[in-house]
């Protein structure tokens, strides 16, 4: 189970438009901080990454996801934007949670009913650091 990080306070998200496999258009005015998108990987307690994915300089990684070293290199940040907010756009059947999307979800808390894990900006600030991913590291 992911915890809601601070933005399941900020109520609806954004619209979007996938094309493909992205979403060409980045979700805020403001660019994505790499720095703060790492911290959102690995904080257990925002995006909780690090449980299903190996991620780059965490020691304790999950197993069961693709590995992130090089993701950046694989796909574009229109790509990566898509996976972030709604990976089964691109995998019906990925038990990855879906970061930005509020419909259609079930076993839902009361509480946290239409209102995304992650907001606009954070999901920009993980494609801003996913993106930087080039290499095996």
């Amino acid at each position: 189970m992911i915890a809601c990080s601070q933005a399941c306070a900020q109520g609806e998200p954004v619209r979007f438009d996938a094309v493909g496999d992205a979403i060409p258009r980045p979700l805020t005015s403001e660019p994505g901080d790499a720095a703060r998108g790492r911290s959102i990987v690995v904080n257990r307690d925002a995006g909780a990454c690090t449980l299903c994915h190996a991620v780059p300089g965490e020691k304790t990684s999950g197993n069961i996801a693709p590995a992130l070293a090089g993701v950046g290199a694989r796909l574009s940040p229109a790509q990566l934007r898509l996976r972030v907010a709604d990976s089964t756009r691109v995998n019906a059947e990925s038990p990855m949670p879906a970061y930005y999307r509020t419909e259609g979800l079930n076993q839902v808390a009361g509480a946290f009913r239409g209102k995304p894990i992650l907001s606009a900006q954070q999901v920009e600030d993980v494609v801003a650091w996913l993106a930087t991913l080039k290499g095996p590291q």
